[in-house]
């Protein structure tokens, strides 16, 4: 091991190590892939991870997360050159290895420097935008590493999938987001509904229930648009890296399905699949048998 540096090896380890305490959904997936797969993609979760945690970071000002956020992308522009950082000294063996697209990683952080600013989203189109950032781009980096022949066809699927991710998310996370300042569905829906996601002096949401019931219903319904585009990636796919996308993809669709049926209890407590039908979900994905 490099006195300077933590090894490849090791940087590897701790990307994985990332992963399986971090990932609660998409280490299904990420385990279904090869060797040398699994630790390429765990180096660009656990990079996505950092980010992420800084732009979450909701204890410190947000002057200071824009900072750190900008010094990532600084770091990102070499990662070969920290070789004490074991999730960039990773990350650029991975890069070594797969056509990665590490320019990517500067939309997750601009999408997460519209999170510190708490940016609101006027129309859907403007939600894509911040969705393909966060979401997309993790998508388009995940499929440097599965692999493809077509990537003219491939990358728009993959960005697609992201997009049904990160709206998913959302959905589940809607009350959370609002207890911290950020709503991400779009103004023009919440006026087309009649909804402001405000609570009364008891807790309870001030919107009529039906009303909710049908924004949130209505929300889920563009996501599975975006699933019925993004999963055509999968027979793209070889059978392994199918299998981690179908895994990862399967699971938040569950959620959503979850979601759609009962929105109103979506919005009290933060939807979630237990480990059993989470790993069935992955068992039938690495046999195929996944829709």
């Amino acid at each position: 091991m490099d006195e300077a540096g933590v090894g490849t090896a090791g940087a590897y380890r701790y990307c994985e190590g990332v992963v399986r305490s971090q990932a609660r959904n998409f280490s299904y997936g990420i385990r279904l892939l090869p060797g040398p797969k699994r630790r390429a993609l765990s180096a660009v979760y656990a990079f996505a991870r950092r980010i992420d945690d800084i732009g979450d970071d909701h204890g410190a000002p947000a002057a200071d997360r824009l900072e750190k956020l900008a010094d990532e992308r600084a770091r990102l522009t070499d990662p070969a050159a920290h070789p004490a950082d074991p999730v960039l000294a990773a990350l650029a063996d991975a890069a070594r290895r797969h056509p990665i697209p590490l320019d990517a990683f500067g939309e997750l952080i601009d999408g997460c420097e519209a999170d510190v600013r708490s940016a609101g989203y006027d129309t859907f189109d403007d939600l894509l935008w911040y969705c393909r950032c966060v979401a997309g781009a993790v998508g388009r980096l995940s499929l440097g590493v599965f692999g493809t022949s077509d990537p003219e066809t491939a990358v728009p699927r993959a960005d697609a999938l992201g997009v049904a991710l990160q709206l998913t998310n959302i959905l589940r996370d809607v009350r959370e987001d609002r207890e911290n300042g950020r709503v991400y569905l779009p103004a023009k829906d919440l006026v087309r509904f009649g909804c402001t996601l405000h609570r009364d002096e008891h807790g309870r949401p001030a919107d009529p229930p039906e009303r909710l019931a049908a924004l949130i219903r209505f929300e889920a319904s563009r996501a599975e648009e975006w699933y019925g585009t993004g999963l055509k990636l999968l027979p793209m796919l070889d059978r392994r890296s199918a299998a981690c996308a179908g895994a990862m993809a399967g699971i938040y669709r569950q959620l959503l399905r979850r979601i759609t049926a009962d929105p109103l209890a979506a919005l009290e407590t933060r939807t979630s699949l237990p480990g059993w039908e989470k790993a069935a979900v992955s068992a039938k994905a690495m046999a195929g048998l996944h829709r």
